[in-house]
């Protein structure tokens, strides 16, 4: 009986053992992890393409600016500031961008996480996603605009209206509080 109790005791011992041991899927995911995804993904090419999308709307809005006002702008205001933000995309230091998203990417996942989706990414599917994204971000940027551009206009409008109010306001506090002399 003694020798059973202390058998029993002794499974009973390893089974903590192994269940204190970390599933290794749980790790936290190490910077060559999240290096070997955002690789997987192609991130740098990426980030080119997304820019290249999104510098068309930007485009566009540019052009929106500069029909409003020609009047008041050069002629060549349009290539002048298309060229501008062109150049101010393509000297963003995007290598850096990358690298500081990594350890974004520590925190929130797991080795196991982080090997899931390089594998969901290495899938055909996932090649599918990473060659569309560009044109689905561009397209959904394109929708936005238009409706970012009019709830924008209609923001600033009422802060305006809201500021000219508050200023008023503490324009008559301040005569009704210091009552002018008469010299």
């Amino acid at each position: 009986m003694k020798s059973f109790l202390c058998a029993a005791f002794f499974c009973l011992s390893l089974g903590g053992v192994c269940a204190a041991q970390q599933n290794p899927a749980d790790t936290p995911v190490s910077k060559e992890d999240v290096e070997k995804y955002l690789q997987v993904m192609n991130s740098r090419d990426m980030m080119t393409k997304m820019v290249d999308a999104m510098s068309k709307p930007i485009h566009e809005m540019i052009h929106q600016q500069y029909l409003k006002d020609k009047d008041k702008l050069p002629p060549d205001f349009e290539a002048r500031m298309n060229k501008r933000m062109d150049e101010m995309f393509k000297s963003f230091p995007w290598d850096e961008i990358l690298d500081s998203m990594v350890p974004v990417y520590q925190k929130h996942f797991t080795k196991g996480d982080m090997d899931t989706l390089v594998a969901f990414y290495s899938t055909a599917t996932g090649q599918k996603m990473l060659r569309e994204l560009p044109a689905i971000a561009a397209e959904t940027m394109q929708t936005m605009m238009p409706l970012l551009q009019k709830n924008i206009g209609s923001m600033n409008r009422n802060l305006e209206q809201e500021i000219t109010a508050m200023v008023k306001q503490g324009q008559s506090r301040s005569e009704t509080a210091s009552p002018q002399r008469n010299n």
